[in-house]
């Protein structure tokens, strides 16, 4: 979240943001709390000092009524205390959840807007594939070459999930291995996260993890969450930490499964594996000073391309609009790949990667010790190396033949260990 005092003293600018980015914040409340919460501090040390003086009056000799009457004013002090420390806990719980709602302060560049047609786009790589035959999308494809079960699923777990088989299975694992080879060249520790996480991790990073709204699975008992994207258990790693600045950036690839339950989604948009319950992702994260982040979430963006390129996948790069952000982010980059199966062919995002700068530090309480000694908040960046579902959409439909079958790109036989996937009688 922001700090206090910034959207004190930026009132209009924090307001003015809020609205462009068309959210639900009361920015005038957290200041109107923050300045009560100043003025009951500033009581509640004068009691205490009033509680101390009394403290040492009864240490001197006094007479006996001098004595009732300054143990009763004691009593008096004790109670007052008392409840002007209750009335501050509520004032700074109140103004710390409505300073939750209060996303972060958008990039000077971001395009105003709020939605995606909004949203401009600054690249584009490759040219759509011209067919000299009618292209089939994914869910054809993989029924056809099977690769993909969705029936089955639908059967044992519920729509929205699948089976992969055959070469279905080493093309996710190709996929997996083709991208960390990347990230590991670049300086990324690879991890594998666990798929659950608690609450208070995912609200610090700015998910909601109960409610109607939620897009998050809890478990039973408050016991966690299932994690949506491994950016929040690399996200949750060092929370409560200092980092020595030397040791900043800090880059991580996290390899996990992620648990949507993707309310609300619907339309041609959601058809196969586009949008799942259940799917394996590769997330790149970064910890930096706050020098470092642009030019590290430029990184990121660079590397999301590089991984497309190299499968030979035409896309597009979007700078995300103001109302489209997440309220943690600072500015978002979209990497949209060619899908010809959409529609007789259509962009369709595969990546994202977000500088967050030190929106979601602040709530896990991850700083970095500077040159001065003072503890300062780090950045946080995160990045989609791959999303191995939409990957797969984006593979198959750009490399289908007419026969049915789907060639691989290049760099993934030697991962996969064929060229080529045949249409099974």
């Amino acid at each position: 979240m922001l700090d206090y005092r910034f959207i004190v003293d930026n009132l209009d600018a924090v307001k003015a943001n809020i609205k462009n980015r068309c959210m639900d914040a009361d920015a005038e409340a957290v200041a109107r709390l923050f300045e009560r919460r100043t003025k009951l501090s500033t009581e509640l040390q004068s009691l205490q000092r009033g509680r101390n003086n009394n403290a040492a009056m009864m240490n001197g000799k006094l007479e006996k009524e001098e004595r009732a009457r300054i143990i009763e004013e004691g009593k008096k002090i004790k109670e007052s205390i008392a409840a002007a420390e209750a009335e501050l806990k509520q004032v700074e719980t109140e103004m710390e959840t409505a300073a939750r709602r209060v996303p972060n302060m958008a990039h000077p560049d971001v395009p105003p807007g709020k939605d995606d047609d909004d949203c401009v786009e600054v690249k584009r790589h490759g040219e759509p594939r011209n067919f000299d035959f009618e292209p089939k999308d994914h869910v054809a494809l993989g029924q056809d070459l099977d690769i993909i079960d969705f029936d089955t699923a639908t059967k044992v777990s519920g729509a929205k999930f699948y089976y992969l088989k055959n070469e279905g299975v080493f093309l996710e694992l190709g996929l997996i291995r083709y991208t960390l080879d990347i990230l590991q060249k670049k300086g990324f520790t690879p991890y594998i996260t666990p798929d659950i996480a608690k609450e208070e991790i995912l609200s610090g990073i700015g998910f909601n993890p109960r409610g109607a709204e939620s897009n998050v699975y809890g478990l039973e008992d408050g016991a966690g969450c299932l994690v949506g994207t491994a950016e929040i258990t690399l996200g949750g790693y060092y929370s409560g930490t200092v980092i020595p600045a030397d040791k900043l950036p800090l880059r991580m690839a996290g390899l996990s499964h992620c648990f949507r339950k993707e309310a609300g989604a619907a339309g041609q948009f959601s058809k196969g594996l586009y949008r799942v319950h259940q799917f394996t992702k590769l997330e790149m994260f970064v910890y930096c000073l706050p020098e470092q982040s642009d030019s590290l979430h430029d990184e990121l963006r660079k590397i999301e391309e590089e991984i497309f390129s190299g499968l030979e996948i035409p896309f597009r790069v979007i700078d995300t609009c103001a109302g489209s952000l997440g309220a943690p982010a600072y500015r978002k980059w979209d990497l949209e790949a060619w899908l010809p199966g959409r529609n007789g062919g259509e962009y369709g995002e595969v990546t994202s990667t977000s500088n967050c700068t030190d929106y979601q530090a602040r709530r896990l309480n991850i700083r970095y010790k500077d040159t001065n000694g003072k503890n300062k908040f780090v950045h946080m960046l995160n990045g989609t190396a791959v999303a191995v579902s939409r990957a797969i959409i984006a593979i198959i439909e750009n490399f289908q033949q007419a026969d049915g079958s789907v060639k691989m790109p290049a760099a993934l036989v030697p991962y996969c260990g064929f060229d080529v996937i045949k249409r099974k009688s």
